[in-house]
């Protein structure tokens, strides 16, 4: 092969490599805090409070440094469940607090003070919403996100949304939540899968008017303006790997997709995998027999209380590659592992939390009665159905992405 012909081939090949590498980034999918040039001329000369957590970032910068760094004036910092920094326990207490790294006052918006008060906005003109959710029913997020709205619009506040994929975005499933049963794991009538991202449903909460009551009329003269900065590339059949892990026991995407089936044994004496290195990913119990898979869960920094540490569990591991758990997913949420488990577990009678926690993450007491009576997941399902289509077809109204097929 003469020179000529070798340098030729050789650029050929490195201009289709370019063009590859520039069509991948032009396919990429981008946050919308990514798109600073869509916002930040919003936030420009005001005041802003930002809802946010270890989630919020552009790249590998959290999104409130690069705010600082572009002039942009930050007076108020509101944290979540797992607190500003994600390193909080599920449940555990926040205070507020001062950020070490930036200053700014950080107010908890978790426990008693789920909502922002007149004093907390009194000095802001925009409130910023940035958080990464995980499309679950019972992940806190969307219930922060619902008291941030009604506290924008009761105190004439502009909000902006953010908006970032829903890594479970891609199917709906599950028992819709009978309000009765409301609670903060669950406040609106939604299936516990939901396919919507943040800022789908948060158009949700308001053109189905599920916001306080109070919140309605908002009146022509208000400054309360809700404006969602979209996605990029994503769609409704992206599967969407999360840069950031959003809570402490969510560290690997194969527990963000067992999570909607596997959750449920926090309303059980069952150890759902806190306290080892699988959380949702392996379930089990120390009465349960010695011939399933054993673990033992110990406590550990994003899991300093729960059952069974310190004792060796039996149970079920299906943790595996991300395709090998997306199989065992199949678009459906996987009751058949409570299923299984309350069948062989020796005594029912002690099997359900007694403070009816598993209600609240079914949304409803129908579950636990059905799993109780041994009614098939057909017959389960079946039941599922006629609040699943009313929801579908609200849920439709409120897509901002292409909908999975």
């Amino acid at each position: 092969m003469n020179k000529i012909l070798c340098i030729s081939l050789f650029f050929v090949l490195f201009s289709l490599q370019d063009g590859i590498a520039q069509k991948n980034q032009r396919d990429a999918i981008l946050t919308g805090a990514d798109q600073t040039n869509l916002y930040l001329h919003k936030l420009q000369g005001k005041r802003v409070a930002i809802f946010a957590n270890q989630t919020t970032t552009i790249g590998n910068t959290h999104l409130v440094d690069t705010l600082q760094k572009l002039q942009i004036k930050i007076i108020a910092i509101f944290g979540p469940e797992h607190g500003f920094r994600g390193k909080a326990d599920a449940g555990e207490h926040v205070s507020n607090d001062i950020d070490v790294q930036t200053g700014i006052p950080v107010i908890s918006l978790y426990g008693d003070h789920k909502k922002p008060t007149a004093a907390d906005l009194k000095n802001v003109d925009v409130m910023l919403f940035d958080i990464q959710d995980v499309g679950v029913r019972f992940y806190t997020f969307i219930s922060s996100l619902q008291y941030y709205m009604e506290a924008a619009i009761e105190n004439d506040k502009e909000l902006i949304i953010l908006d970032r994929p829903n890594p479970n975005g891609f199917y709906v499933d599950g028992p819709v939540l009978d309000m009765a049963f409301k609670s903060f794991v669950g406040m609106q009538p939604v299936p516990i899968v939901y396919g919507l991202t943040i800022g789908e449903y948060a158009k949700m909460l308001l053109g189905e008017k599920w916001l306080d009551k109070k919140c309605f009329p908002i009146p022509s003269n208000s400054k309360y303006k809700m404006t969602i900065i979209p996605c990029k590339n994503y769609t409704h059949e992206s599967k969407y790997v999360l840069p950031v892990h959003p809570s402490p026991n969510l560290k690997e995407m194969q527990s963000v997709y067992l999570y909607p089936s596997i959750c449920f044994f926090e309303g059980t004496v069952m150890s759902e995998g806190r306290g080892t290195d699988k959380p949702f990913q392996i379930f089990g119990h120390p009465t349960l027999p010695s011939t399933l898979f054993a673990f033992t869960p110990k406590p550990n920094a994003g899991a300093k209380s729960s059952k069974c540490f310190n004792q060796v569990c039996y149970g079920w591991n299906v943790s595996g590659s991300k395709e090998d758990v997306l199989k065992i997913v199949d678009n459906k949420i996987q009751i058949k592992f409570m299923m299984e488990a309350y069948q062989i577990f020796p005594g029912k009678d002690s099997f359900f939390l007694k403070n009816n926690f598993f209600n609240k993450l079914a949304g409803n007491n129908t579950l636990m009665q059905q799993i109780k009576d041994g009614k098939t997941e057909a017959d389960i399902r079946k039941s599922w159905e006629p609040e699943l289509v009313k929801f579908k077809a609200i849920r439709k109204k409120y897509l901002l992405y292409t909908d999975f097929k």
